[in-house]
């Protein structure tokens, strides 16, 4: 029997191939039809008998490597009786539903040709087809079709048009399709934006050898890279950059030599060879040819493999490879902006005429027990929609002040966007508005409510504030707890942990080391650390002997007698409440036992006194110091009783990474205890874990085993940071689920300094 009928794919299905995958599969039957792109997705007629239709039907479950299908839908219509099937322009109109696909690392066929001499995109730094290439980067607005991105402006020769038009061709409908010949092409300029003699890619190549800093503008924006081996051009690198301690990543070529640099163990393989190429955290190999200046004193380094023709072209040696930024703005992408920032930081710029839609930073990600668990979630996994386990009406989430995301959220999918960075300038402000407003457009989602953090000095909040919508403040301890819980797809309630360096409280002080009962809906504060004084406000999380002077560390200890100068008045500041406001944050107490161990007085960047406390503990040490919970509700644990047992190692004359070890297992012993002392009351059995400080690898193994030990479920993050990058999903996520849209109380004390 003949039958005709309507097929409707949603999901990520456009630019990825998908129609060419539909035509070869339906012309291979036989089958008559069409297919063609709308705002939807995809819609597909197809017409023959009616076991074959079905045999079409069960073969759209295996698509093309980059499409993820959410939902097949079919309706019987009238057959035709016409033959040939064809692929049908595109709809614009309609209500959106279609996804945008990630940008995708280069395939081997594409490699292929661009080591092939034989081939006419040999050596070309824009090889791309329907398997690979720049998707969300370049982008302007949906279907995705080429005049709605940035190759618009680029017409397709002879040759790439034939292939485009070709069904039997991998380049049919491949929107960036271009060569030699009709494309975008590299050129190296001076810092003054002269162009350098010499073809551009070789001579790139010497620069680096030569030991040069090089801007090259890669898929998301413009990285700085330079020999990593080389001594001397890291350190230039990191004097211009006025990047003192943070770790640089390395580019390599292969996973051979990423072999060479650290620990690859099957799970790290499979993200560094992934289509997305993130950065991926190795333990780092003791003989790894390095310059000490690439990751100083840390155990772990940065490991990305090439995901462009272009990186492919550079790559031989290790690279190291940076956002190109300076200190504390967000990466460049245009052009003019790159001149202007990097101009003092880069012997040359290697820069191509294909604009950037959106700027992207490159992810970082690292592997807990076989599992991804992603520290920034950017390119190559943006703009991916992570399921969000209760409906509710559109929303946008404004997301932290620090290593800001936002998220635009409905129908169950939550779009949590690419890594704007710290909102403190801006022009970091200025990609957080253009790219919320981008989201908007491509995924058509007018929210008709507005998440935010209750810190009422965060620009984020402030944002959210300046629109003329409902809103709904989200405790930023709670969303971390809901983003885990949204990670996992749960709603039931949790005993939620969350540890992380600064969180507005809803009594008016500053959170951070905090045990909660919670669900989507709501919380309750089941216990926290003891709060102390945060002597100068910001600065003590600059210079974390301060928080070693808050817990009462005796004036006799080294950490003392270094900043004797200022000791006696940041104490008296503590004691007397001045500029001191009070905070229960665990990142604060791991900044105040590394500053009495010598670690750090001071850091440079977020989090570099608990980073660097981690990389000095000896893992072999099993034992702990005590901890003791107190019988209040909610209960409470001193962090300074901890301090007072690290402070009778140290006169004891115990060394410093053993002192660091028993740290790190009082802590993850803290986190069982609590998780403990909460199941007694309440009989919750699942533990979730969230907040910066269980970026720290060896807190969280400690704390997973003794949980797990206690017969505790235990969630942790896998699709989105748990640091701060995360919060955005969890306030979609709250304010999705709670009815009405209620905002959690906040009691401010008065005097109290939000900051």
């Amino acid at each position: 029997m003949r039958v005709r009928t309507e097929v409707r794919v949603e999901g990520t299905v456009q630019g990825v191939g998908f129609r060419p995958f539909v035509h070869g599969l339906a012309t291979g039957l036989g089958l008559a039809g069409l297919v063609g792109n709308d705002a939807a997705g995809v819609f597909i007629e197809v017409e023959g008998d009616a076991g074959t239709v079905e045999r079409f039907l069960r073969g759209l479950r295996e698509p093309p490597p980059l499409a993820v299908i959410e939902r097949i839908s079919t309706r019987s219509l009238a057959p035709h009786g016409h033959g040939g099937f064809s692929i049908v322009g595109s709809e614009a109109s309609g209500r959106r539903r279609t996804l945008v696909s990630a940008d995708s690392a280069t395939c081997a066929d594409c490699l292929r040709e661009l080591r092939d001499p034989a081939d006419r995109r040999f050596g070309y730094p824009f090889v791309n087809c329907t398997n690979c290439g720049p998707r969300f980067t370049i982008v302007t607005d949906v279907p995705y079709d080429r005049p709605n991105t940035t190759m618009a402006g680029f017409a397709m020769c002879a040759d790439c048009a034939a292939e485009y038009r070709d069904p039997a061709d991998r380049r049919f409908h491949a929107q960036p399709v271009c060569c030699p010949a009709c494309g975008p092409h590299v050129t190296l300029r001076d810092p003054d934006g002269r162009a350098l003699p010499g073809e551009p890619m070789a001579a790139a190549r010497a620069l680096l050898r030569d030991g040069g800093v090089l801007a090259l503008k890669g898929l998301g924006g413009y990285h700085l890279a330079a020999t990593a081996a080389d001594g001397s051009a890291v350190a230039a690198l990191r004097s211009r950059k006025h990047r003192e301690d943070k770790p640089f990543a390395v580019m390599t070529a292969d996973v051979r030599s990423a072999r060479s640099l650290g620990e690859v163990g099957p799970a790290e393989e499979a993200l560094l060879t992934s289509v997305r190429r993130p950065i991926v955290l190795l333990r780092r190999l003791a003989d790894a040819p390095l310059a000490a200046a690439v990751a100083p004193g840390n155990r772990s380094i940065g490991v990305m493999l090439p995901y462009t023709p272009l990186h492919h072209l550079l790559a031989g040696e290790p690279l190291v490879l940076t956002s190109g930024n300076v200190s504390d703005e967000p990466i460049a992408y245009r052009d003019e902006d790159a001149f202007a920032a990097l101009r003092e930081i880069a012997d040359a710029f290697l820069t191509h005429d294909r604009p950037i839609h959106v700027r992207t930073d490159d992810s970082v990600t690292r592997v807990f027990r076989g599992r991804e668990m992603p520290l920034r979630r950017s390119r190559g996994y943006v703009p991916g929609p992570v399921p969000l386990p209760a409906g509710g009406p559109p929303v946008l989430a404004c997301g932290a002040e620090l290593k800001n995301t936002f998220c635009l959220a409905k129908d169950g999918r939550a779009f949590v966007s690419h890594h704007i960075g710290d909102l403190e300038n801006y022009e970091t402000l200025r990609a957080y508005r253009e790219g919320i407003e981008h989201f908007g457009r491509l995924f058509d989602i007018t929210p008709s409510l507005i998440a935010h953090d209750l810190h009422p000095e965060y620009l984020s909040t402030k944002y959210a504030l300046e629109q003329d919508l409902p809103l709904v403040g989200v405790q930023h301890h709670h969303a971390h707890i809901a983003s885990c819980m949204a990670d996992n797809e749960r709603t039931e309630p949790v005993i939620g942990v969350a540890f992380d360096g600064t969180g507005y409280g809803t009594d008016g002080t500053l959170w951070g080391g905090e045990f909660l009962v919670a669900d989507l809906t709501g919380f309750e504060r089941a216990g926290h650390l003891r709060p102390v004084p945060l002597p100068g406000g910001t600065m003590a999380i600059r210079e974390p002997w301060r928080m070693a002077a808050a817990h009462g560390v005796p004036a006799d200890l080294d950490v003392a007698r270094r900043n004797a100068a200022r000791w006696d008045t940041v104490v008296a500041m503590g004691d007397r409440g001045v500029g001191s406001p009070l905070t229960s944050s665990m990142g604060r107490l791991f900044d105040a036992v590394a500053a009495l161990l010598g670690v750090r007085d001071r850091v440079t960047y977020e989090g570099q006194a608990a980073i660097e406390l981690e990389q000095r503990a000896d893992p072999r040490v099993g034992d702990a110091y005590p901890v003791r919970l107190d019988d209040g509700s909610p209960f409470t644990v001193s962090g300074a009783d901890l301090v007072a047992a690290v402070v009778a190692d140290l006169r004891a004359g115990v060394d410093v990474p053993s002192i660091a070890a028993r740290f790190h297992n009082a802590v993850a012993g803290l986190v069982v205890a609590g998780a403990l002392r909460v199941r007694e009351t309440t009989g919750l059995t699942t533990v979730a874990l969230s907040g910066g400080v269980f970026q720290n690898l060896l807190l969280l193994e400690r704390a997973v085993a003794g949980l797990e030990a206690g017969g505790f479920g235990v969630l942790v993050h896998h699709r989105v940071p748990p640091g701060d990058g995360g919060i955005s999903l969890g306030q979609a996520a709250v304010a999705a689920a709670r009815p009405h849209g209620a905002s959690e109380p906040v009691t401010r004390e008065a005097g109290t300094d939000p900051r």
